[in-house]
């Protein structure tokens, strides 16, 4: 095993902020049954070049046009795009890996369908043939694609189940009935299309860090949501149809062990079909439990497995020691590079990545991770989506406890009290967690789903009313989440938790996050957890099998208990985190004054100003707000009004 190790820091060398982030597709239908021009067609699939750098395609057919950038990971030299039937009536865009394609194809030639590729895409227009619009049923992967029908004149869309691969979708582009794209930037391109910001989605992003789809910053452009198909003719109304939806239904258990036997089974065989490639392939490798499990999985399936991760020079935000365990344990050709969180080397970067306000700030070390990854290979395993699935989050923990108490509790007035004191309650950021009981208290009074909304938000409420511009204080999202859990009600509380942040945490953070940072270098991530078929499979199991005491993914851990050591299941959750705090008492301070004093109407600065302060004297830790803030600032500038992001003076987050 060879372990390289260095320092660098990402700069703007390593990508230019005019050109951002695996394929990219976008394509359009004109209205009025005009014939399509490619010009515009070029402009919005240029916009989307970080994702398809080995290659651009068109196909203009009347009113309909389909392009896509390509990045080469299967059939190399003959999985150009857009891509036909026999005929040539349907033609494909496509991003993302079908696994099962080699079954599909074999199946599809018995029918008497001629393939002319060995790419997976050719078997979407072939299966679109036999079975139409319950096409993504049949599919194994992550995707997103558009397939146009010329003899019946529409366009048929489709987004994978969970949401790994996005679609943006707009009925408002002067010209066009329909255009959609792999991201905003796509459809931006467009000439004259208004980028009126939703005041609501201003709010939801403040509250949640993101924009819930099927909702985007801007009130003309949509997303397709996670699970859903669309059919779109010119002369009607797009509206998607949900095709699957996560059943988190108790089915019948033969027990625990056969449940862990079956669930060892279906993670060997997620893992090893997404080591499908004709290029170089790896795997991330933080040293906690997920990316541990993968790498133990693809070392059984490979001869050669390559592991990478990042550390920084700091020991509080550092995991590389029990990364290199997990590499010396599989023997690993590992690669690890220690770096210092520069948030002026990094912005340009994230603001021209994330073309919607996005406020996780693990996106900056994903940006790290997946430029040092793309150094080696194309293709990267992760192991997003074990948290969701499994259950492993400590605020699933704390909900189900806090809905144990609030039972206990002998009615309203009771619950009210309880309320009402963790309103007066101080709020001690910096006392020990035995301390800082405002939350849970405020949380006893209220609803599952309300009380959710507290543990999942940064603004809330008051805070958030004070924060927003005046023109802006119209509308609170918590009526919104807390009507979520009104479908899952029936559920045990822990499975209604995950139902929830499965419709909207996962598709709207995690997966935007993972997408976005490695589409930044041409990397494709593939995710074995969010294996359609093992979601299936916890979801069905029993609450106490994924929640045991105050042991999140209990039966996963356990049936890893022969893979990995103990000391890597059971160790506490460390998170990939950077100082945000430090930066806001650093360059980021003068940084969010300069947003706040050039001309915008999103927030209130006095209100900003007022948490900076407050965060400045040490005495409240205002680091997530104050980051949402910002970066919608940010975006503000870059993304809204089109200018360029000024450079902030460079400060090493060093050691104390």
């Amino acid at each position: 095993m060879g372990i390289a190790t260095d320092h660098q820091y990402i700069g703007q060398a390593m990508m230019k902020t005019n050109s951002p982030s695996m394929c990219g597709i976008a394509g359009f239908l004109t209205r009025g049954g005009r014939p399509a021009e490619l010009a515009p067609l070029r402009r919005m699939t240029q916009r989307l070049a970080h994702r398809g750098p080995d290659g651009a395609g068109f196909h203009v057919d009347g009113p309909a046009a389909l392009g896509h950038r390509r990045l080469s990971i299967i059939d190399l030299a003959g999985g150009g795009q857009p891509m036909g039937n026999e005929d040539g009536r349907l033609q494909v865009v496509f991003n993302g890996e079908i696994y099962n394609y080699l079954d599909l194809r074999r199946d599809l030639e018995k029918r008497g369908h001629r393939f002319t590729t060995r790419s997976d895409t050719e078997a979407l227009v072939h299966l679109y043939e036999e079975v139409g619009e319950r096409l993504p049923e049949y599919l194994e992967g992550m995707f997103a694609f558009a397939i146009w029908d010329a003899r019946e004149q529409e366009f048929f869309l489709a987004r994978d189940r969970l949401g790994k691969k996005p679609i943006y979708y707009t009925e408002s582009a002067p010209g066009f009935a329909f255009a959609f794209a792999s991201e905003l930037k796509g459809l931006l391109a467009i000439e004259g299309l208004q980028r009126r910001v939703r005041s609501e989605s201003v709010a939801d992003f403040l509250a949640l860090s993101y924009v819930p789809e099927p909702e985007t910053i801007f009130e003309d452009i949509r997303k397709l949501p996670a699970g859903c198909t669309m059919r779109v003719r010119e002369d009607g109304c797009a509206r998607p149809r949900r095709y699957w939806q996560l059943d988190f239904g108790a089915g019948e258990q033969e027990g625990e062990a056969a449940a862990m036997e079956q669930l060892e089974t279906l993670a060997c065989e997620a893992v090893r079909k997404r080591l499908m490639s004709e290029v170089p392939l790896g795997a991330f490798l933080s040293g906690g439990v997920d990316s541990s499990a993968v790498a133990a999985f693809m070392t059984e399936c490979a001869a050669e497995v390559k592991t990478f991760s990042i550390g920084f020079d700091v020991a509080s935000f550092d995991e590389t020691d029990y990364a290199r365990k997990i590499a010396d344990r599989f023997r690993t050709d590992h690669f690890e590079r220690v770096v210092t969180p520069d948030i002026a080397e990094i912005l340009p970067v994230f603001a021209e990545c994330f073309d919607e306000p996005f406020g996780d700030s693990s996106a900056i070390p994903s940006l790290y991770l997946a430029r040092m990854t793309r150094e080696r290979v194309t293709v990267a395993l992760s192991g997003d989506g074990a948290d969701e699935i499994f259950a492993g989050y400590r605020r699933y923990r704390l909900g189900v406890a806090e809905e144990r108490a609030r039972r206990l509790l002998p009615g309203g007035r009771a619950r009210a009290l309880a309320g009402k004191i963790g309103d007066i309650y101080p709020k001690l950021d910096h006392f020990p967690r035995v301390f800082r009981a405002k939350t849970t208290l405020q949380n006893l009074a209220r609803d599952l789903g309300g009380a959710y909304y507290t543990s999942m938000t940064a603004f809330r409420d008051g805070r958030l009313h004070a924060v927003l511009a005046p023109e802006l204080r119209g509308y609170d999202p918590r009526p919104g989440y807390e009507a979520r859990f009104a479908p899952h009600a029936h559920l045990p509380p822990l499975k209604q938790l995950q139902a929830v942040d499965i419709e909207t945490y996962l598709p709207g953070d995690i997966l935007v996050k993972a997408d976005r940072a490695t589409m930044a270098y041409s990397l494709e991530s593939r995710s074995p957890w969010l294996d359609h078929r093992i979601a299936e499979a916890a979801a069905r199991m029993p609450a106490q099998w994924l929640l045991r005491g105050m042991q999140g993914k209990w039966i996963f851990k356990k049936m890893l208990e022969r893979r990995l050591p103990r000391e890597i299941l059971y160790r506490p959750k460390m998170g990939f985190s950077v100082p945000l705090a430090e930066w806001f008492r650093g360059p980021l301070g003068p940084a969010l004054e300069g947003l706040l004093t050039a001309e915008q109407a999103l927030v209130e600065p006095r209100e900003v100003r007022r948490l900076q302060q407050q965060h400045d004297t040490g005495r409240h830790d205002h680091a997530r707000k104050l980051w949402n803030v910002f970066v919608l600032l940010l975006w503000w500038r870059r993304h809204a009004q089109g200018l360029e992001i000024e450079p902030l003076p460079a400060v090493h987050h060093r050691t104390q």
